[in-house]
C-alpha cells in the first residue's frame, strides 16, 4: 500500500490563513429564517467549547447535522485540511471512514457568540437518534502537542498531559454523562480534569452500571458491560478495529484528537453496535491537530489506544469472573483482545 500523503493536506496547511479567507469569501450563509429558532447548541456535548453564555460553540439542527466552528488560526485551517484530504483519500478502507464524521463541506452561519457570521465545518451529529445517551469522549494519547507547536502552547499542554493522566495511561477522560429514565450523573470538567488512574477505571466501570445518580460509596454494577463493551459489535471490538488500522496506517498522526462513546441505556439490551437504536457508537473527533504521519505509524496515539482497550478488557474480564454466561468474548478462541 502506498503511504504518500494526499496532496490536498499538505497545501492547505501551507495557506492555512488563505484556505480560511476563502470559506469566508465563498461559502454560502445561512440566512434563512432565525438561526437561533433553527440552530442550537447540543444538548448532550460533554466536551470542548460549548454555544452557551454568549461563547462561540457547536451547533445542531436536530435533522442530523452537526456545525463545528473553524477556528481562525492554524487549528482551524488544519481541522479543514484534514476532512478535506481523508474524505476523498482513496487509501482509507470503507469501514475505518465509518468511525469518523461525514464531512459535507463549510457553511457560513451566525456564530453562536453573536458575532455575526462566521465558517462552520458541517458534520454528521455523531449523537442522532439517541433520545438519552450515555456519552463518553476520551482524549488520546500521552502527548497531545506536535512538534511545530509553540513554546507556550508545548508548555500548557505538558503541565495538562502531567496534571491529568494523559502521561500516565495514555489518555485521559475530557467528560462524561450516564443518562437512563432513573437517573443521570455528569461531573463537572473540574472534577474530571482532577481524575487519577483509580477514578478513571471507576469511571468506565460506572459508564455501563444501571444506577448513574448512585453514591460514589457504592460499587459500580457494571450491569450493561456486557451488552456494551462486549460482544461481536460493542466498543471493544470497534477499538480492536481502529487499533488494527492504527498499527499500520502512516498517513495521519492524529494529535489530540478523541474517542467518542455512546450508547443508550434501552438499546444496549439489544446489543446494537451501529448505536441505531441506542446501541455503542464509537467515533474518532477532534481534527485540529492532526499532522502528517511521513511513512511514520502513530505510536503517540496507537499507545493510548491500547491503554484504553485494556482498561476496558480488564472491566469484561471482571464481569466475566462473576457470570459465567456473560457475552465477553470477541473472537472465536474467547480471548478478549
Amino acid at each position: 500500500m502506498s503511504h504518500g500523503f494526499n496532496p490536498g493536506f499538505s497545501e492547505f496547511r501551507r495557506s492555512h490563513h488563505c484556505v480560511i479567507v476563502s470559506i469566508v469569501g465563498s461559502a454560502k450563509p445561512n440566512l434563512a429564517g432565525s438561526p437561533a429558532t433553527m440552530l442550537k447548541a447540543p444538548e448532550h456535548q460533554v466536551a470542548g467549547h460549548q454555544a452557551r453564555d454568549g461563547q462561540l460553540g457547536p451547533l445542531v439542527d436536530g435533522s442530523g447535522m452537526f456545525y463545528k466552528p473553524l477556528q481562525s488560526d492554524d487549528r482551524g485551517a488544519t481541522e479543514l485540511a484534514f476532512y478535506t484530504s481523508f474524505s476523498s483519500d482513496p487509501q482509507i478502507p470503507a469501514q475505518i471512514r465509518s468511525f469518523f464524521p461525514g464531512f459535507h463541506g463549510t457553511q457560513l452561519l451566525h456564530a453562536s457568540d453573536g458575532s455575526g457570521l462566521h465558517p462552520h465545518l458541517v458534520l454528521d451529529d455523531l449523537l442522532a437518534g439517541f433520545r438519552l445517551p450515555s456519552v463518553i469522549d476520551v482524549k488520546i494519547g500521552s502527548r497531545t502537542w506536535l512538534p511545530s507547536s509553540s513554546d507556550d502552547y508545548f508548555r500548557k499542554c505538558v503541565a495538562k498531559d502531567i496534571e491529568t493522566t494523559s502521561a500516565l495511561l495514555g489518555f485521559r477522560i475530557s467528560g462524561l454523562q450516564i443518562n437512563d429514565d432513573r437517573g443521570f450523573w455528569r461531573p463537572g470538567r473540574d472534577a474530571v480534569r482532577r481524575f487519577n488512574s483509580n477514578d478513571v477505571r471507576r469511571a468506565l466501570r460506572r459508564f455501563v452500571s444501571s444506577d448513574p445518580a448512585a453514591s460514589d460509596d457504592c460499587e459500580p454494577d457494571c450491569a450493561f458491560a456486557p451488552a456494551v463493551y462486549g460482544g461481536s459489535s460493542g466498543v471493544l471490538s470497534q477499538l480492536l478495529e481502529l487499533k488494527s488500522w492504527f498499527e499500520v496506517q502512516t498517513l495521519f498522526h492524529f494529535c489530540s484528537a478523541s474517542v467518542l462513546v455512546a450508547y443508550e441505556k434501552d438499546g444496549s439490551k439489544n446489543g446494537d453496535g451501529d448505536g441505531g437504536s441506542g446501541g455503542a457508537r464509537v467515533r474518532l473527533v477532534d481534527f485540529a491537530h492532526v499532522a502528517e504521519g511521513d511513512g511514520v505509524i502513530d505510536h503517540n496515539f496507537l499507545g493510548g489506544l491500547c491503554s484504553l482497550i485494556k482498561f476496558i478488557s480488564d472491566i469484561l474480564q471482571g464481569f466475566c469472573g462473576e457470570s459465567s454466561d456473560a457475552k465477553c468474548y470477541l473472537n472465536g478462541d474467547g480471548k478478549i483482545y
